[in-house]
């Protein structure tokens, strides 16, 4: 029960340094279009933006900083040689959260953890045994956490479970299951972070392909161009591999609009192109002659841009840096 304790905590010092790594990406998404906008502008306008890419360049460098300090931390709850150790940090730690409600929580819980007698823990014990029963999502993931197969270096069974799980009848239209398997991609456990990266790379790409609804489809797209995760790279291309007609609301209409998915397409065609590998070249190659004129003329492009072996990213981006 000390062990759990210790780990919700880790948990919590972690997420902070969440925060703030997406604060950090956000700055790098930023330097991105200021370092193209350098390229492309006049030497009048360019001072500018050299100016922003000095400051923001300063911010990221801080922000890097924080997010180790906060690293740092949590890994410390977990390096203390003997319970003793692990008071004195405790103490240390609750002096420098002030103001941070989550962590002071579950450090007292540690704390309460490290002196509580047996009769309280096993009172805790029984309380803890009549909570609510995990969701389904909330058992995907307290697999990943606990169960040997999924704890195995290899994917491939990481993978297998993912994509059950999203093929469950209803599953990739419970908003609420997809948001707990987003909240846990931030997980100090490494394992619990790949099964809900790539269960929800499975979620959104279900709902990508099959809903009617073309703006929420598009909204998952979205979701997975924003994954750094290879196990992505076939969940584009399968999107890509669909043509198909769904539907749009646009204003001044009252009813539906028929369309085709020619939006996610193109946006799953240009990541391929950011992701550069071998296979999504030769997903791409498939489509210069492509019925959608946008599809087709991109693919040529990537092709006639990029004519050599394609050998790995040429962009990062997003929430998950690799």
């Amino acid at each position: 029960m000390l062990g759990q304790g210790v780990t919700q905590l880790q948990k919590a010092l972690n997420a902070k340094g969440d925060v703030i790594q997406r604060e950090f990406i956000t700055i790098s998404d930023r330097l991105n279009v200021v370092a193209r906008g350098i390229l492309e502008t006049k030497d009048e306008e360019r001072a500018a933006l050299v100016a922003e890419q000095d400051e923001l360049h300063e911010k990221r460098a801080a922000l890097a900083e924080e997010v180790n300090v906060w690293r740092d931390r949590a890994k410390m709850v977990t390096n203390r040689p003997g319970e003793d150790a692990l008071r004195d940090y405790l103490k240390e730690l609750a002096e420098a959260m002030a103001g941070e409600e989550a962590i002071q929580a579950a450090i007292k819980h540690v704390q309460f953890l490290l002196d509580a007698t047996e009769e309280e823990l096993a009172a805790l014990a029984q309380t803890q045994q009549e909570e609510k029963p995990l969701t389904p999502a909330g058992r995907m993931l307290d697999r990943g956490r606990k169960e040997w197969d999924l704890r195995q270096e290899g994917p491939a069974l990481r993978q297998r479970a993912a994509a059950e799980f999203a093929n469950r009848p209803g599953m990739a239209q419970d908003m609420e299951a997809i948001a707990e398997i987003e909240d846990a991609i931030f997980d100090p456990d490494k394992f619990v972070r790949e099964v809900a990266v790539l269960t929800m790379i499975q979620l959104h790409r279900f709902r990508a392909m099959r809903l009617a609804d073309l703006e929420a489809a598009y909204q998952s797209v979205e979701k997975l161009v924003h994954i750094n995760h290879p196990s992505v790279i076939s969940a584009l291309i399968a999107i890509l591999e669909s043509p198909r007609s769904g539907f749009v609301h646009k204003a001044g209409e009252n009813e539906p609009v028929e369309e085709t998915n020619s939006r996610l397409r193109v946006a799953a065609l240009k990541r391929l192109i950011e992701w550069h590998t071998p296979e999504a070249r030769n997903a791409i190659q498939s489509y210069q002659l492509d019925r959608d004129s946008q599809v087709s003329y991109l693919a040529r492009r990537a092709l006639e841009t990029f004519p050599g072996e394609w050998k790995g990213p040429i962009r990062g981006t997003g929430i998950l840096k690799q």
